[in-house]
């Protein structure tokens, strides 16, 4: 491990993007702030720098602490070792609620069974069954 890497690598090494070029997008839109500043692509990642990352699926900010600086795609183990998450568990929560509400909005319309079970269960509610 160096003293710094570019934040691109860095981002894509330690698993946040799938892609280095997903990675380098997200910087150039100005998504990623280090220390409550925007990064760009070349920008240095170096151990004790506070990220915040962008979830890719999903509103929210991860809070990221650098304890260590890599530019080569490692393991899992070894990548999550390389920081530290400091998230609340609200913003966690919150990308979950989203995601479910996302996979309820995709099923698309009730079919003609689902319709009859919708409308018993009116029926009972209406009549207090």
């Amino acid at each position: 491990m160096s003293g710094s890497t570019r934040a691109d690598k860095w981002l894509w090494a330690t698993r946040f993007f799938k892609t280095r070029v997903l990675a380098a997008d997200v910087l150039g839109d100005g998504k990623v702030k280090r220390n409550g500043h925007a990064m760009k692509r070349a920008s240095s990642v170096q151990i004790g720098d506070v990220l915040e990352i962008p979830f890719i699926d999903g509103p929210g900010l991860r809070e990221i602490l650098v304890r260590g600086v890599i530019d080569k795609r490692v393991g899992a183990p070894e990548a999550q070792a390389c920081y530290e998450d400091r998230t609340k568990p609200e913003v966690y929560e919150a990308l979950k609620n989203w995601q479910i509400a996302k996979a309820e909005a995709a099923k698309g319309r009730p079919t003609k069974k689902d319709r009859r079970a919708i409308d018993q269960i009116k029926e009972e509610w209406e009549w207090g069954i």
